[in-house]
C-alpha cells in the first residue's frame, strides 16, 4: 500500500457523519453544508484558497459538539436532543428561548424535571452555552491541526461560532473580524439545518431573521438571492460523490501512510465523549497492532486492523451520555441502543472509499464466537481473525478503565477475565494470547517531561480535568485548598491556551499524559 494517495476529501466526507451524529443532525449534513458553502463562496467572489477553507470548516464545522457532551448531558440528560434544540434557536432573539429552546430540550421529561431544566436554562443557560461555544471551537480546531489542515481552516473553525453582532464566543469577534470562511460554513449549516426541517421557504425564513445578527447580513442577502439553487443542487444526489466533484482544486491527497495519523485524532476526538473513555481506542489500537504482528499478518491487514482499532467507537456519537454514564443497569431499551454504536460505526465508515475496507471490520468489534454479540450476531464462521484480535482488544481494554456501574480492573485480573472468555468459547484463543502478551510488554510511552511548560502539579491537575472532577474534588484529591485548585486549574488552562475541560483533556491525550488505566 506504500505510495498510494489518498483523497483527503474522501475521508473527511465520510468522517464528517461523525459530527452529524454528535450534535443530533441529519446524516449528510455537514456535506451538504460543504456544497452550499462552497457555492456560495464561489458566488461571492473569493480565491479558491478561501474556497477551499471553507469547504473543510463546513465539513468539520461541528465536530468539536462531541467535547461538551458530558456536560450538556449533565446539564439537560439527552445531550442529543437539547443539541437538537440549541440548533433551532435563534439566540439573538431571547424570546426564541422561550418559544424553542425551552420546550424543545424539556420535550418527554416529567413535570417536576421539566421545570428545573427550564428554571436551569434561564439562570445558567447563557454561561453553559459560552462554554458549549468555546469548546467547540478549541475542539474542532485542534482536531484540524492534528490532521494537518492549514493554518486557515483551524482559524476559521476557531471562529465557527462568533456572531456578526458581536456577541458569539470564544473572543467575541464582530464584523468583519470574522474570517469569511467561518462566516459562510454558518450561513450555509442553519440554511441546511432549516431546509432538512421545512424546506427551502423556511431556510430562507429563519436564515433571514438571523441576518445582521449571528450571520452577515450581505451573506445571508446572497443566500436568500440564490436559495433555490443552493438548497436544491445540495440535495439533488449522493452527497458523496457531490462533495467530491466540488472539491476546489488543487485535490488534497495524503500518502497512505498517513491514515493512522487521522484515524487517531477521530479516535480521540471520540473518546472525549464520557470522561472515563479518554485514550480507549488509542489503546485498543496499540493492542490490536501488536496482537496482529505477533499472530503474523500481513502488513496491509496489520494496517486495516490499526484504523479500525482507532475508529472503533466512532458509533458512540450517536448515543447520548444519558445511557453512557448510567451508575446502574440498563434497561432493555438502553441495551438496544448500545447495541446500535457498531452498526453507526460501520454504516459513518462505509460512506468513505477509503474506510469502507475497514467498515465491516470495525463494526465486529462486539462480536462473540457463539453468537451471543452484536450487531449481527455472527458466529465463529463469519467472524475474519482480524475482527477476534479487535473484539479482544476492546475487551481488554475497556475492563481496565472506570465505567459508572465499576471500577477499572487491574490488568492481570483483565488478562483472567479473557482467558475466561476464550475458554468459555466467546473470546478466540490465539487473539486473546496475542492481546494479553502485548498487554503485558508494554513499552514505556516517550513524553515530553513538560510539554507546554506544566508543572508536575498542573499535570497533576490536567489529568484530573480530564476525568471531569470539579474544582471542589481537585482540591480533595491534591489535599490543597479550593482556592489553590481553582488558581492551578486557570494557569493550566492558561498555558494550554484552552479554556475548556475537553480541549485539556485533548492535550493529555496528545501529549500520553492520561494513565493507560485511568480510574
Amino acid at each position: 500500500m506504500v505510495g498510494i494517495r489518498l483523497r483527503l476529501a474522501d475521508l473527511l466526507g465520510g468522517l464528517s457523519l461523525v459530527a452529524d451524529l454528535g450534535y443530533g443532525l441529519e446524516p449528510g449534513h455537514a456535506m451538504r453544508s460543504c456544497l452550499v458553502g462552497v457555492t456560495l463562496a464561489r458566488r461571492v467572489g473569493l480565491p479558491e484558497y478561501e474556497v477551499a477553507d471553507t469547504f473543510y470548516t463546513s465539513l468539520l464545522s461541528h465536530v468539536g459538539c462531541v467535547g461538551f457532551s458530558h456536560e450538556m448531558s449533565a446539564a439537560f440528560g439527552d445531550e442529543l436532543a437539547a443539541n437538537r434544540a440549541g440548533a433551532r434557536t435563534n439566540f439573538a432573539d431571547p424570546r426564541d428561548v422561550i418559544k424553542t429552546l425551552i420546550p424543545e430540550s424539556t420535550r418527554g421529561m416529567r413535570p417536576l424535571a421539566r421545570a428545573r431544566t427550564a428554571a436551569f436554562i434561564v439562570a445558567k443557560g447563557r454561561a453553559l452555552g459560552r462554554s458549549y461555544d468555546s469548546t467547540v471551537c478549541e475542539i474542532a480546531k485542534e482536531t484540524a491541526r492534528r490532521i494537518s489542515l492549514a493554518d486557515g481552516v483551524q482559524a476559521a473553525l476557531f471562529q465557527v461560532k462568533e456572531a456578526w453582532n458581536g456577541s458569539g464566543f470564544p473572543s467575541r469577534l464582530k464584523g468583519d473580524e470574522i474570517l469569511l470562511p467561518a462566516r459562510i460554513a454558518r450561513v450555509a449549516s442553519e440554511a441546511v439545518l432549516f431546509h432538512d426541517l421545512g424546506g427551502t421557504e423556511m431556510a430562507v425564513h429563519e436564515v433571514s431573521r438571523r441576518g445582521g445578527s449571528l450571520l452577515d447580513p450581505a451573506l445571508v442577502a446572497e443566500f436568500i438571492a440564490n436559495a433555490p439553487t443552493l438548497l436544491g443542487e445540495a440535495a439533488a444526489g449522493d452527497p458523496r460523490e457531490l462533495v467530491l466533484e466540488a472539491e476546489p482544486e488543487p485535490v488534497v491527497e495524503r500518502d497512505h501512510s498517513d491514515l493512522p495519523q487521522v484515524a487517531a485524532a477521530f479516535g480521540d476526538l471520540v473518546d472525549l465523549k464520557t470522561p472515563f473513555t479518554h485514550g480507549h481506542s488509542k489503546e485498543v489500537a496499540r493492542l490490536a497492532k501488536d496482537a496482529a504482528e505477533k499472530l503474523g499478518f500481513d502488513a496491509e491487514t496489520t494496517q486495516r486492523l490499526h484504523v479500525a482499532a482507532f475508529l472503533h467507537d466512532l458509533g458512540k456519537v450517536g448515543i447520548s451520555d444519558l445511557v453512557w454514564e448510567k451508575p446502574g443497569p440498563l434497561t432493555g431499551l438502553e441495551w438496544e441502543q448500545v447495541r446500535m454504536h457498531a452498526y453507526h460505526t460501520e454504516r459513518i465508515l462505509a460512506t468513505s472509499r477509503t474506510l469502507e475496507p475497514m467498515a465491516r471490520l470495525a463494526g465486529m468489534h462486539h462480536e462473540r464466537l457463539d453468537g451471543s454479540g452484536y450487531h449481527r450476531g455472527c458466529r465463529a464462521p463469519e467472524i475474519p481473525g482480524p475482527a477476534r484480535v479487535l473484539a479482544a482488544a476492546d475487551a481488554f481494554q475497556t475492563m481496565t478503565q472506570r465505567r459508572p456501574h465499576r471500577e477499572a480492573l487491574e490488568p492481570d485480573q483483565a488478562a483472567h477475565e479473557l482467558r475466561a472468555a476464550a475458554t468459555s468459547g466467546t473470546l478466540d484463543p490465539d487473539a486473546v494470547t496475542a492481546v494479553v502478551e502485548a498487554a503485558g510488554q508494554r513499552v514505556e510511552r516517550r513524553r515530553e517531561l513538560r510539554p507546554a511548560g506544566l508543572s508536575t502539579r498542573e499535570i497533576e491537575v490536567l489529568q484530573l480535568l480530564a476525568r471531569a472532577c470539579s474544582n471542589r474534588a481537585i482540591a480533595e484529591q491534591l489535599h490543597i485548598s479550593r482556592r489553590t485548585a481553582e488558581s492551578h486549574v486557570q494557569n493550566t488552562y492558561a498555558q494550554l491556551g484552552v479554556t475548556s475541560r475537553s480541549a485539556a483533556a485533548l492535550f493529555a491525550l496528545e501529549h500520553d499524559l492520561l494513565p493507560v488505566q485511568d480510574s
